[in-house]
């Protein structure tokens, strides 16, 4: 995937490099995530995932990503993401089932690998970080949008269990410290109320979370 471009959906071009990872759409797409910029509920018409030095400390990330989004002339509005993990070993999936499409971009360091709620609190991490952005060809309402960030979750978790990550005390892990969620939506074709692991659309893109991060974490 390095350098070449893919369409993952008509009018979205995705292109992996050494430096981020570029997606650019024609038409407006709608988020939820915990991006660094660009978080919350979001429209967007570009969003990147950034690598940076492990030792990055830069004192506003976001006004740092709002400048590289300005320089790389990026569609806007921008969604931006930060990573240290090597992005040659970006991982992508693409499925479709009854006339659902998703794709899953996972970008995935483990260095800062944790517990939730076992894990003690950090007031300086790394940027060792699983980013998954996910986009799906259909129109998510507000709790859809919920419903897929925790199908994301669980199957982040349970991939990384099954891959036996381990913290740095030993624990399975069930994310790192700094993880990052995006779900994206075209707002367009069937309307999808849920997405929780018993719906078409849930099932889908556990599947699809689970195929890229499994791809990403590959030696």
């Amino acid at each position: 995937m390095q350098g070449n471009l893919i369409y993952p959906f008509p009018d979205v071009s995705l292109q992996v490099t050494k430096q981020a990872v570029w997606l650019v759409s024609q038409r407006k797409l709608f988020a939820l995530s915990s991006a660094v910029l660009g978080g919350g509920y979001s429209e967007f018409r570009s969003l990147f995932i950034y690598h940076v030095d492990k030792d990055y400390n830069h004192p506003n990330p976001r006004i740092h990503l709002e400048q590289i989004a300005a320089e790389q002339k990026l569609p806007p509005p921008s969604i931006g993401l930060i990573t240290a993990a090597k992005l040659e070993h970006t991982g992508f999936s693409k499925l479709d089932y009854h006339g659902l499409q998703v794709c899953a971009l996972v970008t995935a360091g483990i260095s800062n690998a944790t517990t939730a709620g076992v894990s003690p609190p950090a007031s300086l991490t790394k940027p060792g970080t699983i980013n998954i952005v996910v986009l799906t060809d259909a129109q998510l309402s507000a709790s859809a949008l919920v419903n897929a960030v925790i199908t994301i979750t669980e199957a982040k978790t349970d991939c990384l269990h099954r891959l036996e990550i381990r913290t740095s005390q030993g624990e399975l892990a069930s994310g790192t410290s700094t993880d990052t969620v995006v779900v994206a939506h075209t707002g367009e074709g069937v309307s999808l109320p849920y997405a929780g692991p018993a719906t078409e659309i849930g099932w889908l893109v556990g599947r699809a979370v689970r195929e890229a991060l499994t791809k990403a974490l590959k030696p």
